[in-house]
């Protein structure tokens, strides 16, 4: 059976050491759980290790720790991936100033992995988001990616 490609952005991370969040800490454990139990195949890009990289040093470490114990690979920047990402900014899907979160769609895109998990529903996890992606990505030949917060993606028993 195909294990689905999930692209974790950095908000992943962060909650896997969210101690004040207990609840999206812990679902965010499991995903991460999950994806070591190879029920998922998991992706990340040069831009979560950009951010992750300007948080204080001990926080980075930690965080660090985190990527690599579930082992993702990492997806790589591109032309094709910044054009896209201007693309949604110009389309008003996400705002300029946080254009890392466009990037981190269009990496996501671009690379055809199937789901985008995010904590960020400011930007990402929202439906705006989610229907305008699908139109501009089917528009420019790609194919539709989800995207989901880790309530969405764990298994429940």
């Amino acid at each position: 059976m195909k294990r689905l490609k999930l692209y974790l952005d950095t908000s992943i991370f962060n909650f896997a050491l969210a101690n004040k969040m207990p609840k999206e800490q812990e679902v965010t454990q499991n995903l991460l759980n999950e994806i070591k139990n190879g029920q998922y195949e998991a992706f990340i890009s040069e831009i979560v290790l950009q951010e992750i990289g300007r948080a204080q040093e001990e926080k980075a470490k930690d965080l660090i720790k985190v990527i690599r114990a579930c082992s993702p690979m990492e997806l790589k920047i591109n032309s094709e991936t910044n054009m896209l990402a201007e693309y949604y900014v110009h389309s008003n899907i996400i705002p300029r100033k946080y254009f890392n979160d466009a990037l981190h769609i269009a990496v996501a895109t671009v690379h055809n992995i199937d789901a985008i998990i995010s904590w960020n529903f400011e930007h990402i996890v929202k439906l705006k988001t989610k229907r305008e992606i699908v139109g501009i990505n089917i528009i420019n030949g790609y194919k539709e990616i989800e995207i989901y917060s880790p309530w969405e993606v764990v298994s429940y028993d």
